[in-house]
């Protein structure tokens, strides 16, 4: 069974940081491009970035615009995670953050950076994030 699950959400003051894990399982890691994505109250899911979703180059990373300098993504394969490192948070940043799996493959055809939300098939439950003021 393909499966995700995130952990290390929680609540931290403006300018904290916080390290999100995402373990899969059920599925050969270096076949896949994983990202991390966040919603927040009333607003549509982003994409904060990802790890192997540039033209199916293993190990490529690559953020959202707004987001480049805060947040750094890495993985250990040998754990089958993915983690996202965010420092100084703002309150802005607060939102359920969930991570995706995508067959790598993918990323080669999509013609861009696979942050598509709706490119992931595989999503894990989400851990909640909060910023506080």
């Amino acid at each position: 069974e393909v499966q995700l699950v995130e952990s290390g959400g929680g609540l931290v003051q403006a300018g904290g940081s916080l390290r999100l894990s995402c373990v899969a399982s059920g599925f050969t890691f270096d076949d896949y491009a994983i990202g991390w994505f966040r919603q927040a109250p009333g607003k549509e899911r982003e994409g904060v970035s990802c790890v192997g979703c540039r033209d199916g180059i293993k190990g490529s990373t690559y953020y959202a615009d707004s987001l480049k300098g805060r947040f750094t993504i890495s993985s250990d394969n040998a754990k089958n995670t993915v983690y996202l490192q965010m420092n100084n948070l703002q309150p802005e940043d607060t939102a359920v953050y969930a991570c995706a799996a995508a067959r790598a493959s993918r990323s080669a055809l999509y013609g861009g950076p696979l942050l598509n939300p709706y490119e992931y098939p595989t999503w894990g439950q989400g851990t909640q994030v909060t910023v506080s003021s």
